[in-house]
């Protein structure tokens, strides 16, 4: 049984960093991940095999880009 799932990142005022968020992260997915940037929203879809395997990965990248988000603002600054 396939498990899948999409994250979304919709915020008018923030897609620039969403989507040098989403860019910064893209290198390091798995071939069960695809990030999809558009105008209005970046999706990240994975698809797995086992839950754990699922909570693993969204863990993994909700982390990473919660890094990512904080070393751009201090590139802002």
């Amino acid at each position: 049984m396939k498990i899948t799932t999409t994250i979304e990142f919709k915020d008018e005022g923030a897609m620039q960093v969403a989507k040098r968020i989403a860019n910064s992260l893209a290198p390091d997915n798995l071939t069960n991940m695809h990030t999809e940037i558009t105008e209005d929203a970046v999706s990240i879809h994975i698809s797995t095999e086992r839950i754990g395997s699922l909570i693993a990965t969204v863990d993994d990248l909700l982390m990473n880009a919660k890094i990512a988000e904080e070393i751009a603002r201090d590139l802002e600054e």
